[in-house]
């Protein structure tokens, strides 16, 4: 299915929270770009009476350190600079957690991940995670994806989603030919990656109100 609105993801989230007699999970993903932060929190402020929390993928962006230790920060944003197991790791833990559970988060004006930023009590009956690679061929995106009771895919049209990354690079510290050339280069390639796993999920999303 394409298509649907804000009103209907809501609605599907409360009758999936009301079929099942624990935690609701659902993952959102999208190339860089596409809206899912932004679609995240929205779907999260309106099911404030479920306690939802958005738990973001980006959260397990590896430290910078270790990027240039691996040769990795010109790729920074690819699957292979992510820690996949730990976030897998995580999503399992909120699907059984009874207790508090601590989730990192991301600080762009930093460019690092930030340990233990995002709370997600026992009362939170609704978790929402986005990020690039839930539907990747990988095994820790496996794991993830078992994790959940359904994974979306929020697609965007290529110009406005180049665009938008263009502007939070230029924001975030780059100049904008340095930002054109990121998202020409490393970013297309992760998108290209992401593109080719939106048949696998449950449902696809065209939003125009996404950004």
């Amino acid at each position: 299915m394409t298509g649907t609105s804000v009103d209907d993801l809501v609605e599907r989230l409360r009758t999936l929270a009301a079929s099942g007699g624990g935690r609701t999970m659902v993952g959102i993903v999208g190339s860089p770009g596409s809206g899912k932060s932004t679609l995240a929190t929205l779907l999260a402020e309106r099911l404030v009476d479920h306690g939802a929390v958005v738990v973001p993928f980006d959260g397990f962006h590896l430290a910078n350190a270790v990027l240039e230790r691996r040769g990795l920060q010109g790729r920074k944003g690819a699957m292979e600079t992510f820690d996949l197991d730990g976030y897998a790791h995580l999503l399992q833990r909120l699907r059984r957690a009874s207790t508090t559970v601590y989730a990192p988060d991301y600080d762009r004006s930093i460019e690092e991940p930030i340990a233990g930023a995002v709370a997600v009590p026992p009362s939170s009956r609704v978790v929402i995670t986005e990020g690039n690679y839930l539907l990747a061929d990988h095994p820790a995106a496996g794991r993830a994806q078992r994790a959940l009771d359904a994974v979306w895919y929020l697609d965007l049209d290529e110009d406005t989603r180049t665009e938008r990354l263009v502007e939070r690079h230029i924001r975030f510290g780059k100049t904008p030919a340095e930002a054109r050339a990121w998202v020409a280069g490393s970013d297309q390639r992760n998108a290209d990656l992401v593109a080719r796993t939106r048949e696998r999920a449950d449902l696809v999303l065209r939003l125009p109100d996404s950004r």
